[in-house]
């Protein structure tokens, strides 16, 4: 397979001759390229996002299977749900060959055992009703191949996201991601552009889903889960702004709302109770504009 992630770059073969300035200006030039290359892929990335979005709101789960940096940004990406959106670990999970331990120290190995990714998904009692997101920027690591194999058999619907055309992993997955952003600065290494459009992607898709299921009021993000004094005073501020309180006031709110931002919305603006604007909210399925409205 002739594979455009692994080709030589020719306005990078004398890079190492450059100034620093130069080689950066470079690299900034390519980088460029890749939110063009992924504008490219919208259509698809709308469908997966729908997709996931059906999946979660009736009991799925969202699982990204990778190796190595695709690996590590499917981490990174299920991990930041919990505290930008409130949702329970298990909701969203990254898997990456070679387990834990391949977050912080490379495994290249792992990635060429595809019954791994089958095991991996096993042992997380994968259903129908879950939705796997297979990233390689190759299209083809084996490990990946493997659990959208497991995961299609099984009857959950299939994602892949991939830098090069007409991969393995497309041909397996029911919506193929395609974003060629083209060779790399150095040569094969695929943390730079290609992990750069996985990490765009990886946000829409996140990002995407959680704001069709009502976890984000106009830009904001009323879901935050506080568990720090940042996101307490960030919390603080979106109960100001939504409802005209003072910080006081947003303080005291969201201690009756057990530091929940839209339950401490909807109290303030319909002078609900804590159990009360909790059962309007569950009614409206999480969906803050459905309870209090706005443009």
């Amino acid at each position: 397979m002739n594979l455009t992630t692994e080709q030589d770059n020719p306005d990078s073969k004398n890079i190492d001759q450059m100034s620093t300035l130069d080689a950066l200006s470079l690299i900034n030039r390519e980088d460029a390229q890749v939110a063009a290359a992924v504008r490219e892929a919208l259509p698809q990335v709308a469908e997966a996002v729908e997709v996931i979005t059906e999946a979660l709101a009736n009991g799925g789960r969202l699982f990204y299977l990778g190796a190595g940096t695709s690996g590590r940004l499917g981490v990174l990406d299920a991990v930041e749900c919990v505290p930008t959106f409130s949702v329970p670990p298990h909701l969203v999970q990254g898997l990456i060959a070679g387990g834990l331990e391949a977050l912080t120290q490379s495994i290249e190995g792992a990635e060429d055992r595809p019954e791994d990714a089958r095991y991996d998904l096993i042992e997380r009692g994968l259903r129908e009703s879950d939705v796997v997101c297979g990233i390689a920027a190759s299209g083809r690591t084996p490990y990946v191949i493997g659990g959208l194999s497991y995961a299609k058999a099984l009857g959950a619907k299939t994602i892949a996201i991939a830098c090069n055309a007409r991969s393995p992993m497309g041909e397996i997955a029911d919506i193929s991601i395609c974003v060629v952003v083209g060779p790399e600065i150095i040569a094969g290494s695929t943390r730079m552009k290609a992990g750069t459009a996985q990490k765009m992607i990886l946000n829409m898709l996140s990002s995407g889903a959680m704001i069709r299921l009502g976890k984000v009021y106009g830009n904001l993000m009323v879901d935050v889960k506080v568990s720090n004094q940042k996101l307490a005073d960030r919390a603080s501020r979106l109960v100001m702004r939504l409802t005209g309180v003072d910080s006081e006031r947003a303080r005291t709110l969201l201690a009756g709302a057990n530091q929940d931002v839209k339950s401490a919305v909807v109290m303030a603006r319909l002078g609900l109770e804590y159990e009360e604007a909790r059962e309007l909210l569950a009614q409206a399925k999480g969906k803050l504009r459905v309870v209090i409205g706005g443009d």
